[in-house]
C-alpha cells in the first residue's frame, strides 16, 4: 500500500515536472521518439480547461503504469530502491505513450489504435514487471524442491481487489472517450458495455477451464487473471468493440491468462500477482486485436 503512495506521490511529481512534456510537449523539439515543451505544466485560462482535464487523466495512467510493476516486485524490494524506480519510470511510460498518442509519434502516424492505453500501461507495465521479477529472483520457499508452491495467502482479498478494479476500469476505459459531450457518450456507453463483456468473457473461460485442469474445483487466480485480463485486452478498442468482438476478446485473453500462469510457475519466475498473463501477454493481445476486428 505505501507503494502505491509513492507511485502517486513521486511518480506524480515527475509526471508533472517532465512526464507531460514528454508525452504531449509541442514545442519546436517535439520529434517521432518523444515530446518536448511544456514542462511544469500550467496552462492560460483559455486552454487550462483540456490541458489540465488531459494532464490530470493522463498521470493516473503514468502511475498506474508503475503501481503494475509494484506487484512484480512484491517482498522483494526496500522501500528506498523502489522511490528511485518510481522517479525514473515516468520516462519509462511517457516516451512510449508519445510514440502512441502525441501528435508526432510515429506509432501515431501510422495509425496504431490505442484508445485507454493497452501499450503504454499495460504492455510496457507487464513487461518492465517481468524483468524486475526476473532480476530480483524468487522469494525465500516460493519454489522449493519436492513442494508444491504456497498457496494464495488471502483469496477474499483478492477477489476484494478484483471487484474494485472491476469497477474502476468503467472509470479508465470510459474516461479515455474524453467527455460525454457532443456525440462521445455514446463512445462512453460502447465502451462501458464493451469493458463489462469482455470481462465476462474473460471469467467464463478461466473459471470453465480451471474446474476442468484442477478436477472440478475452481483456482481463485486463475478466475480473477482470467477478468483482470480481459479487461486490459479489451482496453485498446473499448470504444469501436461491438459487443460480440468484445466477448471473443475478453474469451481469448482468459484462456491466455489460464495457462500462462502455468507456464510462468513451471519457468519458475517468481509473479505474485500475474502481472505477466494479466498485463503482459493480454496487453499484447490487446494491442493486436484491433487489426481483427476494426473495421
Amino acid at each position: 500500500m505505501v507503494k502505491n503512495v509513492v507511485d502517486v506521490v513521486f511518480g506524480g511529481v515527475t509526471y508533472w515536472m517532465f512526464g507531460y512534456a514528454l508525452s504531449f510537449g509541442e514545442d519546436p523539439g517535439n520529434n517521432w521518439f518523444f515530446g518536448w515543451g511544456e514542462f511544469f505544466v500550467d496552462a492560460s485560462v483559455e486552454s487550462m480547461g483540456q490541458k489540465f482535464t488531459t494532464f490530470i487523466f493522463q498521470m493516473s495512467f503514468a502511475t498506474t503504469a508503475t503501481t503494475i510493476v509494484s506487484g512484480a516486485m512484491a517482498e522483494r524490494t526496500k522501500l528506498t530502491s523502489y522511490i528511485v524506480f518510481s522517479l525514473f519510470n515516468t520516462i519509462i511510460y511517457c516516451i512510449p505513450a508519445h510514440w502512441v498518442w502525441g501528435r508526432k509519434g510515429f506509432l501515431y502516424e501510422m495509425g496504431v489504435i490505442d484508445i485507454a492505453g493497452v501499450g503504454p500501461v499495460h504492455l510496457l507495465g507487464g513487461v518492465t514487471g517481468l524483468i524486475a521479477t526476473v532480476l530480483l529472483r524468487p522469494r525465500i520457499g516460493r519454489f522449493e524442491e519436492g513442494k508444491p508452491p504456497p498457496p494464495m495467502g488471502c483469496p477474499t482479498n483478492v477477489m476484494l481487489g478484483m471487484f474494485m478494479l472491476w469497477w474502476g476500469w468503467l472509470g479508465f476505459n470510459c474516461g479515455s472517450t474524453f467527455g460525454i459531450r457532443g456525440g462521445k457518450w455514446k463512445l462512453a456507453a460502447r465502451s462501458a458495455v464493451a469493458t463489462i463483456l469482455s470481462s465476462m468473457g474473460g471469467g467464463l473461460t478461466s473459471l470453465t477451464l480451471t474446474f476442468i485442469i484442477c478436477n472440478k474445483k475452481f483456482d481463485i487466480g486463475d478466475i480473477v487473471n482470467g477478468v483482470l485480463g480481459a479487461l486490459v485486452a479489451v482496453t485498446g478498442m473499448c470504444a469501436l468493440a461491438h459487443p460480440w468482438e468484445a466477448m471473443v476478446i475478453g474469451m481469448i485473453a482468459g484462456i491466455m491468462t489460464t495457462f500462462t500462469t502455468r507456464l510462468v510457475e513451471r519457468l519458475r519466475i517468481d509473479d505474485p500477482v500475474g502481472v505477466v498473463p494479466v498485463h503482459l501477454v493480454c496487453g499484447l493481445w490487446g494491442l493486436l486485436a484491433p487489426a481483427f476486428f476494426v473495421e
